[in-house]
């Protein structure tokens, strides 16, 4: 494909980094990633990845814009309240760049529509706020053989990861085994969260995809990066592949969809 004029002004600062260059520019122009959730985290997320050029960006939320989320969820506005998420960040991430096409999915993530979906899009990130969404896109993710980028945020607390368990390096229930019982963790509209930190958490995010897509810099994966807004620390640990893992492990006992997918508690 050949970039217009007003293409290569757009993307120039893009275009003039070696490692993207305009060969890089295009790998983004043609790549198409699929955002779980217009929340806190994929808010941001999204209008990186639209302002960036990614050529087909994926919307995946049932939820409608309501007054709280707008402390964190910057695709949304006053405006738009009432609206569906996805129709109201389809809207902002065209008027940011017309080049990107937007697919909004206005339904929740289920075993039955998940891999339809994921069929269609080369990379993920998920910013779901339940287990049970985390660990089915972690899953379908496996079985599709997508990468995952995957962020969740806690109060004043951010984490973030890349998942490429088909590279050999470890998934989501290598860290995580099991989902944690249900009402045992708040989530944040009981224990609340710092704005701000969905915006650091899903530009990380952001930033990882644009890495995957272009082949620049050192991934994320085998390794988990913690922030804390507090302290305005950054902490990396290297995380193994569990070799016992039920669904990427020598002896896996998960094998499809077809288990326990009921939603359980908020992250």
């Amino acid at each position: 494909m050949d970039f217009t004029d007003t293409q290569i002004e757009r993307y120039s600062r893009h275009i003039i980094l070696a490692e993207v260059g305009g060969k890089g520019q295009k790998k983004l122009a043609s790549a198409k990633v699929l955002i779980i959730g217009a929340g806190g985290l994929g808010c941001p997320a999204a209008l990186y990845l639209a302002a960036a050029g990614i050529g087909t960006i994926g919307l995946v939320d049932s939820d409608v814009v309501d007054l709280s989320n707008l402390q964190r969820q910057i695709l949304h506005s006053t405006d738009t309240i009432g609206q569906l998420k996805v129709e109201s960040g389809r809207t902002m991430l065209n008027a940011i760049n017309p080049d990107v096409t937007v697919n909004p999915y206005p339904t929740n993530i289920t075993a039955d529509n998940i891999m339809k979906i994921l069929n269609d899009y080369d990379l993920v990130l998920d910013g779901s706020d339940n287990f049970t969404t985390r660990y089915l896109v972690n899953d379908a993710c496996f079985f599709a053989g997508k990468p995952l980028i995957s962020g969740s945020i806690f109060r004043f607390e951010g984490q973030l990861t890349t998942l490429k368990p088909a590279h050999g390096f470890p998934c989501y229930r290598c860290l995580y085994a099991e989902p944690p019982p249900a009402g045992l963790v708040p989530n944040c509209q009981e224990a609340g969260v710092l704005g701000v930190l969905a915006g650091t958490i899903g530009t990380l995010q952001a930033a990882e995809c644009l890495k995957e897509i272009v082949g620049a810099g050192t991934s994320l994966a085998g390794s988990i990066l913690m922030y804390d807004a507090l302290e305005m620390t950054f902490h990396k640990t290297r995380v193994p592949k569990d070799p016992a893992c039920a669904l990427c492990g020598a002896n896996p006992r998960i094998r499809d969809l077809s288990g326990n997918y009921e939603v359980s508690c908020a992250i």
